[in-house]
């Protein structure tokens, strides 16, 4: 039996591991999906001050106050990013970083640096003079790859239950200090396993630090465990006994 530690990627709340979490205790595994502050349940608390920083307390708190050990960490997304921040903060309480559909962007890199500067620009005129970035329309026509495999009742769900993510989560550069690295797996969707593979040869920032770590394709869209649940526990599942 392994423990899991489950972070939702942007707009997400615990909610999204629904039946990741279900799928994964009934293989024996302890499981504890989380919702990031501001978000989900959380929106509430949705202020100016939510970091990248609040979010990385966020997972370290929870991993402290329930006295977890060897946890599996796994990232979805942008949640990667304050996984990442947590791994270095508490090592020794860290058997493994997963990330799905994400990766430990370098040191000093922000979530807005992957992305082109025209998409910044939109994103930041779309934001305005306020925090929170709105989620999008989940409209699979106009984002057929990353939405790929949900069907109509999901993407319903997911216009009805996600919330504006705090800016500064995309906006703050990740900090680590180069302490003990521990083990990593990735979970790859969107991009073809050898296109990873291409990519973590040529350093690119995307999947920095992945090159001595097990890599895993699952073939769907940016949130398997919505549109493959049962699948990416399986494939979690065979991290935790490898």
């Amino acid at each position: 039996m392994a423990t899991f530690v489950l972070v939702p990627g942007f707009w997400l709340g615990a909610w999204a591991w629904r039946d990741v979490t279900v799928a994964l205790r009934s293989q024996g595994h302890e499981v504890y999906p989380m919702t990031l502050t501001g978000l989900a349940e959380r929106d509430h608390l949705a202020g100016p001050e939510v970091s990248l920083d609040t979010h990385t307390t966020d997972i370290v708190r929870l991993i402290e106050v329930e006295d977890l050990r060897d946890v599996l960490l796994v990232g979805h997304s942008g949640g990667g990013m304050p996984a990442a921040q947590a791994v270095d903060r508490i090592p020794d309480r860290i058997a493994r970083i997963i990330y799905v559909e994400s990766g430990p962007l370098p040191d000093g890199t922000a979530q807005f640096d992957t992305l082109p500067a025209d998409e910044q620009q939109r994103l930041r005129a779309v934001v305005g003079s306020g925090h929170l970035l709105p989620p999008p329309a989940w409209d699979p026509a106009a984002d057929p790859t990353n939405l790929a495999g949900l069907d109509e009742p999901t993407l319903a769900l997911l216009r009805t239950r996600a919330t504006p993510q705090p800016l500064r989560a995309a906006s703050d550069p990740v900090r680590r200090t180069g302490g003990r690295r521990v083990p990593t797996a990735l979970v790859a969707s969107t991009f073809p396993l050898g296109m990873v593979q291409q990519m973590i040869q040529q350093e690119h920032p995307f999947f920095t630090g992945l090159a001595d770590g097990q890599l895993h394709e699952l073939p769907t869209g940016h949130w398997p465990m919505l549109s493959e649940p049962k699948a990416l526990a399986d494939v979690l599942d065979l991290i935790a006994r490898g």
